[in-house]
């Protein structure tokens, strides 16, 4: 597959001197290794996957696939795939028993993938489309990054969120699904 092959996109926005970001949902099986190699990279360590084999990405996307209130997304800039981008439901969602949801509320994860060519700017741009793409609808959006992520929280920071308080998110232990307890910090980014 090349980077011009067209994707069934949900969002798609031009930023002047920047290029098209689209946002189009995870594909299991198309994206699995993808995204494998961006969630096993040293950087995304904070991520959770590092240790995650192809098979295993497959599994947990396609489970979140399965769900109504949790999404994934690829952002693509002219067609190349440069981001994970997560969406959810406070309320399904653990981080649900550390802050009060309002109506209105997502929550959102965010991953650059690895890139040889830094490029100024690029992570405020990406991230404002997929914010304004996000707040469709909403009022406010929620992130909750490892509170050891110092770059990540400084990131949302720059991009308008409010920082929070520092939470611990519970371990979550279904048939389906396995997450271990995390200490958080919360973001907030309201329309």
């Amino acid at each position: 597959m090349t980077a011009t092959t067209e994707h069934e996109y949900e969002y798609e926005q031009a930023v002047d001197g920047f290029g098209t970001v689209r946002v189009e949902r995870v594909d299991p099986d198309r994206d699995a290794a993808l995204i494998h190699g961006w969630v096993a990279n040293e950087r995304a360590r904070f991520w959770g996957m590092k240790e995650t084999t192809v098979d295993q990405v497959r599994e947990i996307y396609a489970h979140l696939d399965s769900l109504d209130t949790h999404h994934g997304f690829l952002a693509r800039l002219d067609g190349e795939p440069v981001a994970l981008f997560q969406t959810y439901e406070p309320e399904a969602d653990r981080v649900s028993e550390c802050y009060e949801a309002r109506p209105g509320d997502l929550g959102v994860h965010f991953l650059l993938a690895p890139s040889d060519a830094p490029r100024p700017g690029f992570t405020a741009n990406l991230l404002t489309a997929l914010t304004t793409y996000a707040l469709t609808g909403r009022t406010r959006l929620v992130a909750d990054p490892d509170a050891a992520n110092e770059k990540a929280i400084a990131r949302l920071a720059r991009a308008g969120f409010e920082v929070g308080p520092e939470v611990v998110l519970p371990e979550v232990d279904l048939p389906e699904v396995f997450i271990p307890e995390k200490k958080a910090r919360l973001a907030f980014l309201t329309r």
